[in-house]
C-alpha cells in the first residue's frame, strides 16, 4: 500500500469539482398557473359587471357589445322607476336579519361549541339541515307554514324568513371559532378572581369576536342577495333580485351592474377591515 503524500491528500480549491446546479423542473409552475386561472375563473363575472357599468351603451338597456367608458351610469344611479325602492327594501330586510340571525346564531354556536348537553346531536342535526336542504324546498315550505297560520306575505314574511336560514350559517361560523379556543386562558382569568360574566366579556368575546363579524356579514350577504326563497314568500313586496329578475324580461337598466359594483366593493372594504383588526389585535396580544 503505497503512502499518500499531503499534496495528494489536499487538493487545490480551485481544482474541486463544482456541484451541479439544481436543475428547475418545469412542474413548479402548475400550482401557479392552476391558481391564476382559478382565480380569473371565478372573479371574472364580477370583473365583467364592473366593467359593464361603464359601457356607454347608446338606449336605456344593456347590451352584449362594449361602446366605451362613461360615468353616466354612476351619476344616474337612481333613475331607474322601481330599482331605487327594491334596493332600498334588500337594505332595510338584510340589515335587521343579519342583526337577529348574529345574536341567536351566536349563542348557539356557543352552546354548541363548548358544552355536552341533551338534544347536541339533534341540534347540530338540524342545524347542517338548513344548510344542506335545496332553497326551493325551503321556500315552499315556508310558504305552506304562512299560508296555513293565515299570515300575510310581504315585509314581515321575507325578514322571517331570511332570519331562519342565516342562523344556521351563523351558528357554524361561531362554532368552528368556539371550537378552536384555549379554555386555559378562561381558567386564568377565573384563578384572577374574575367572575364568568367577567371572564366572558373580557376574554370569551374578544376571541371569537372575528367568528361573530364574519357570521353576520355572511348573513348580511345571504339576505341580500337572496332571490329563491324571497321569490316564495314576497307576495306584491320587490326585493333587489326579484326587481332585477323581472327587468331581465326586457333587458337589464346599467345601472344594476353599478349597484353591483357598489355592493361588491363595500363587502370588499368590509372584508379587509375585518382582517387589519384581527391583525392588529394579534400584533396587541
Amino acid at each position: 500500500m503505497s503512502a499518500v503524500t499531503g499534496d495528494e491528500r489536499a487538493a487545490p480549491v480551485s481544482e474541486r469539482p463544482t456541484p451541479n446546479p439544481p436543475r428547475k423542473r418545469w412542474t413548479r409552475f402548475i400550482l401557479p398557473v392552476y391558481s391564476i386561472l382559478i382565480i380569473l375563473y371565478l372573479t371574472s363575472p364580477v370583473l365583467t359587471m364592473i366593467l359593464y357599468g361603464f359601457n356607454d351603451i347608446p338606449g336605456e338597456r344593456q347590451t352584449p357589445k362594449f361602446w366605451g367608458l362613461t360615468l353616466h351610469w354612476y351619476r344616474d344611479l337612481f333613475g331607474v322607476a322601481g330599482l331605487t325602492p327594491a334596493f332600498k327594501h334588500s337594505i332595510t330586510i338584510a340589515i335587521p336579519s343579519a342583526i337577529v340571525a348574529t345574536i341567536l346564531g351566536t349563542f348557539i354556536g356557543l352552546a354548541l361549541g363548548r358544552y355536552t348537553f341533551k338534544g347536541r346531536a339533534p341540534t347540530n342535526f338540524v342545524i347542517f339541515l338548513a344548510i344542506a336542504v335545496p332553497e326551493i324546498v325551503l321556500g315552499s315550505s315556508l310558504l305552506a307554514m304562512f299560508v296555513l297560520i293565515e299570515a300575510p306575505l310581504g315585509f314581515s314574511s321575507i325578514l322571517a324568513s331570511h332570519i331562519g336560514f342565516s342562523i344556521a350559517f351563523v351558528a357554524v361560523t361561531v362554532r368552528a371559532r368556539v371550537q378552536g379556543l384555549d379554555r386555559s386562558l378562561e381558567d386564568a382569568a377565573q384563578d384572577l378572581f374574575a367572575n364568568p360574566v367577567t371572564a366572558f366579556f373580557r376574554v370569551t368575546l374578544p376571541l371569537i369576536a372575528p367568528g361573530i363579524v364574519a357570521g353576520g356579514l355572511l348573513a348580511f350577504v345571504l339576505s341580500l342577495d337572496d332571490f329563491v326563497i324571497t321569490n316564495f314568500v314576497s307576495g306584491q313586496f320587490q326585493t333587489f333580485p326579484i326587481w332585477v329578475y323581472g327587468a331581465t324580461r326586457i333587458g337589464l337598466p346599467p345601472q344594476v351592474n353599478v349597484m353591483g359594483t357598489l355592493l361588491f366593493m363595500t363587502g370588499v372594504v368590509f372584508a379587509i377591515a375585518n382582517v387589519a383588526l384581527q391583525r392588529r389585535r394579534a400584533v396587541v396580544a
